[in-house]
């Protein structure tokens, strides 16, 4: 933990949980993270978790986190701390899902796909018509220099925490996948009013096709001083254009 910045834009959502973990003794996870406070569930050391048995059905059917002593998992403990209804549904729709199709299998199917997609490596976005316009279109030039200014009235936030452990050592190719459900803008900052409306969306939504689209996160203004030069999104090779139409 010692590596980790917490003041970085992308941990904004957890660091305070991060930073009261630091203030904990101990080395074990689990334990650092169940002292944070109220959780709708209790991380348990990884051998908790029986041969055989599906990690999110474990967690469905016993309200307990297999957790490692590691960053992944760590950062997995602070995301059900900060965003609980949706980290709850997600496992839900999980726990739905795999007995949907009978039980774990060698393949996972395309809304367990999605869902684990969206745990590990989703940031949510709410934006003005314009940026999600031209995010959408993958028209990095409009979003990023021409609309920069209308980044002041944006919030991103990092929710995977995959996508966190990346950035404890950001690179400037770390991508997100962004959330196509657009953060409702009379929400305002409040992370726990996110937190219901995300819940709900994940009732009422379709997962398939996937609705995620990609963003290089360090492009977005103020999170990555490189970001102000300006052939810093010049670089096709993170910013991709989007895919000619098959005929």
């Amino acid at each position: 933990m010692q590596r980790i910045d917490w003041s970085a834009p992308w941990f904004a959502a957890v660091a305070d949980g991060g930073l009261a973990l630091e203030s904990l003794n101990g080395a074990e996870v689990a334990p650092r993270l169940n002292a944070l406070g109220h959780a709708p569930v209790r991380f348990v050391p990884q051998q908790a978790l029986p041969d055989g048995v599906a990690y999110e059905q474990f967690i469905f059917d016993t309200a307990q986190v297999p957790t490692r002593d590691n960053l992944h998992d760590l950062f997995n403990g602070l995301v059900w701390h900060r965003f609980p209804l949706t980290k709850v549904g997600l496992n839900r729709r999980q726990a739905q899902a795999i007995a949907e199709l009978g039980g774990v299998g060698q393949v996972r199917g395309p809304v367990r796909d999605a869902l684990t997609l969206f745990d590990e490596n989703v940031a949510l976005l709410q934006a003005p018509p314009a940026l999600w316009a031209a995010l959408l279109a993958r028209d990095w030039q409009r979003l990023f220099v021409d609309g920069r200014g209308l980044w002041q009235q944006a919030r991103m936030v990092v929710f995977g925490h995959a996508l966190m452990e990346k950035l404890v050592q950001p690179y400037k190719s770390i991508t997100a996948h962004v959330l196509t459900w657009a953060v409702p803008e009379a929400l305002g900052a409040d992370l726990a009013a996110w937190d219901a409306w995300l819940a709900g969306e994940l009732v009422r939504q379709p997962l398939v096709p996937k609705p995620f689209t990609p963003l290089p996160v360090l492009g977005v203004p103020g999170w990555w001083p490189e970001n102000e030069a300006p052939d810093f999104y010049a670089d096709v090779t993170v910013f991709r254009p989007p895919r000619p139409a098959r005929a």
